[in-house]
């Protein structure tokens, strides 16, 4: 293996020139600002899915100044769907940073580009390779893949011991100061073929070893343990949380058409092809005319936590019999018994979304933390119609979602515009202004549907 080492950067130098990606959005640039764009984005993210959110971002913001400039709301409106909401409010943080410590220009350093927000060892050191050709290693998700198993590196991959040990292959394989001044795009050609690699070869399952530059050395090519390295990470039971959302609806008959219901947002700053969904959720709107008056009642959470900063449906948190066991959740589901249904489908690959069974002793108990929520609210005979619950995986926990359409028929007590500056009374047609996460996108997007 030691022999191995040597040639190993060139070999990969040579393979990612002929068989390497070349034509993705971010590529043949050294502009900082897009490569740490797009690293920030592909942070547990497919490439197919970044492509479209990074082409729209960079139309909307195409500098680090037009970044920093622009409202964190207006951000995470561009990110929305995409998942991972921290990573947006880093990335603003990040770029105000740039603009306020930096003069604008990204520092040309790994160890400097690691003191930005949001900005680890991984991500700093393609930054630095691709824009300023600095010799520093990487250990993104797919290297660590390409590591196990040509170094027959053994264990759980994302402990802190294994880590050190990749870091150190890594270290030993980053290209010699020769080579790069032999050519000067080793680092970054280098750096990109470990991506690919990791990405079009080295997959995750039924690597195409065949295709692979490394696979004469590769440890777990020669062993026949390319299915078992890298080891599988212990399974862990997830925790459970339930939670139910309400989708509030009345009619504002005063208002005219093309207005809206909050001066949060302004008209300069929307974004309508966010996502697909923010798409439908538009175009659907805008050509109902017996909807334009319809709006629903949209809750802004906290900066922090779990979809922080995004609109979303008020909650009412469950507890006591409701807390059912996943394995009840996961039976066979039941069609709606009040609203029209269409499927909810969820496209990003950072979370899942799944439907989940409807029982009558689900319906009757959240139907009545529903009712004693609106009770509180003063909002008087309201209909109140069950929608399939869902239950929706993020990293740490899983979410069950039981969501409930709340149309309300008499003049509502409170005004939630004067009451809570969080909470937002939203016409159907501006829907599409407000940054949402996805699973709230399907429901609004089944209601205005119906």
């Amino acid at each position: 293996m030691a022999k191995s080492l040597p040639n190993l950067a060139q070999r990969v130098i040579t393979w990612q020139r002929q068989y390497g990606r070349h034509d993705l959005p971010w590529q043949n640039t050294q502009d900082p600002y897009r490569i740490w764009l797009s690293e920030i984005m592909l942070q547990q993210t497919q490439v197919a899915t970044v492509i479209g959110y990074f082409n729209r971002f960079v139309d909307r913001f195409p500098d680090v100044d037009s970044l920093s400039n622009a409202s964190l709301e207006d951000v995470l409106l561009c990110w929305a769907g995409l998942g991972y909401y921290a990573r947006a409010r880093h990335l603003h943080a990040c770029a105000q940073q740039v603009v306020a410590l930096w003069a604008g220009h990204f520092p040309t350093t790994a160890e400097a580009l690691q003191t930005l927000p949001g900005i680890g060892p991984s991500t700093a050191a393609a930054i630095a390779a691709f824009c300023f050709g600095e010799r520093t290693p990487i250990l993104d998700g797919n290297v660590k893949r390409v590591y196990c198993r040509f170094f027959g590196v053994k264990g759980d991959p994302t402990s802190r011991v294994v880590v050190q040990q990749l870091w150190q292959r890594a270290k030993e394989s980053t290209p010699i100061e020769a080579l790069t001044v032999e050519q000067p795009d080793a680092m970054a050609r280098f750096t990109q073929g470990l991506m690919d690699l990791g990405a079009t070869c080295c997959t995750r399952r039924q690597p195409s070893c065949e295709r692979c530059p490394l696979a004469s050395d590769c440890v777990a090519k020669l062993s026949g343990r390319t299915n078992e390295l890298p080891q599988p990470r212990t399974q862990r039971v997830m925790p459970e949380r339930s939670t139910i959302m309400l989708l509030i609806s009345r009619q504002i008959p005063d208002l005219a058409h093309g207005e809206t219901c909050t001066n949060k947002m302004s008209a300069d700053k929307v974004i309508a092809d966010t996502s697909d969904n923010v798409n439908v959720l538009a175009s659907k709107a805008n050509t109902d005319v017996a909807r334009h008056n319809q709006a629903v009642l949209l809750y802004k959470r906290p900066a922090k936590g779990i979809w922080g900063g995004l609109w979303t449906l008020p909650e009412c948190r469950l507890a006591g019999d409701f807390n059912i066991t996943t394995h009840q959740l996961t039976t066979t589901q039941l069609p709606l018994t009040a609203v029209k249904r269409h499927a909810l489908k969820q496209k990003n690959t950072h979370t899942h979304t799944k439907l989940i069974t409807n029982t009558s002793a689900i319906e009757s108990s959240s139907k009545l933390i529903v009712e004693q929520w609106c009770t509180k609210h003063a909002i008087k005979n309201p209909t109140l119609l069950s929608m399939a619950a869902f239950r929706h995986t993020f990293t740490h926990f899983h979410l069950h979602i039981q969501p409930w359409l709340v149309e309300i028929n008499d003049e509502v007590g409170f005004d939630p515009q004067t009451a809570d500056e969080t909470m937002q009374w939203v016409r159907v047609d501006q829907l599409h202004r407000f940054g949402m996460p996805a699973p709230v996108q399907n429901l609004l997007l089944n209601f205005t549907m119906l």
